[in-house]
Formats: C-alpha cells, structure tokens, sequence
C-alpha cells in the first residue's frame, strides 16, 4: 500500500491510511502498521509567511519528550532502520522531501512526506526506514520519550521474530 502527501496524489491526512481502521484513543494506543496515520497540523496563514503550531497532546497523540532533527542525508542514504518496543513518533517534512517506509511483520507500506503541515504518526512496534531524500530535505522527529537504547530494535530479524509474535497472540486471542 502506497499513501502520497503533496502534489502528486491528494491524500487525506488525519485519517488513518486504509479506510475503516481506528484513530487511537486516550489511554489505549494500537501498536502495528493498522495505526500509522497523518495529523493535519493547523495553520495560520499570513502574508508574511505561514505558522504551524505542534502542541502535544492536541496535535500529537502524546506528550512530547524528546525532538530532533535529520538534515544533510547524502543522496542515496537511508535513516532510521529501526522499531521501537514503546515508544512513539511523528515524523514531519520541514523542507524537502522524503519517504517512510513502514513494516510491522505483516503489512507494508511507503509514506511520501513533502509539506512541512503534515506528519507521519508512527506507534510502537513499527520497522521504518526513511529513503529518497531530495536536497536540502530536514526531517523533524518528535518522540513521546526520551532516547533508550533498550527500547530499539536494531536488527530487523529480532524484531520480526517479536512482531509476528505480538500478532500471532493477539491473532489467537481474537479467535478464543
């Protein structure tokens, strides 16, 4: 599956990437590739020059404990190459462009991000890599905790092994 923000296919952000899945509510977050979805970030326009808020629990469906930025990817380099057990992302073109791609065991999918009022939410449990940088592209990550090395997956058979886990439990748990 394929969903592309910017010109090229109009996408409707804010709603999760195939229709009939669920938004996450307080208190209960789904975790897997069935949750990643773009927020649609306000903006105020102005004549000279546009401002986009990004205010934690409002705009994003945690609160905000770490931010940090990716710039000057050499071209044809790819970032990230990881999941997370717990923790949480929003990722935003703040200039250029680029691609997420997105895994959870089962499910594919491939995120262009171009426009710096549109985010990619990506929950726990999601194997993401980040490719096609145009020049001059700046990613910006807002992430629900602060780093922990123990909270990453590295090595993308682990993951998979824990992932098809995760979805085989729950897969039996739904069935019982």
């Amino acid at each position: 599956m394929t969903q592309t923000i910017g010109h090229t296919t109009p996408a409707k952000p804010g709603l999760p990437p195939v229709p009939g899945q669920s938004v996450p509510v307080a208190g209960h977050r789904p975790t897997g590739i069935a949750a990643v979805r773009f927020l649609d970030f306000r903006t105020i326009h102005d004549p000279s020059g546009n401002l986009t808020p990004i205010e934690e629990s409002l705009d994003v469906p945690f609160d905000i404990r770490r931010v940090f930025f990716l710039y000057d990817v050499p071209g044809g380099a790819e970032r990230g190459g990881h999941a997370h057990r717990t923790l949480e992302e929003v990722v935003i073109a703040i200039s250029g462009s680029f691609d997420v791609v997105t895994e959870d065991g089962i499910a594919h999918a491939r995120y262009s991000l171009n426009r710096a009022y549109y985010g990619l939410y990506l929950p726990p449990m999601v194997w993401m890599n980040l490719e096609n940088f145009s020049s001059n592209a700046v990613a910006l990550v807002l992430a629900s905790q602060p780093f922990d090395e123990s909270d990453y997956f590295r090595e993308r058979t682990d993951y998979l092994n824990v992932a098809r886990g995760v979805i085989q439990a729950r897969d039996s748990t739904n069935h019982a």
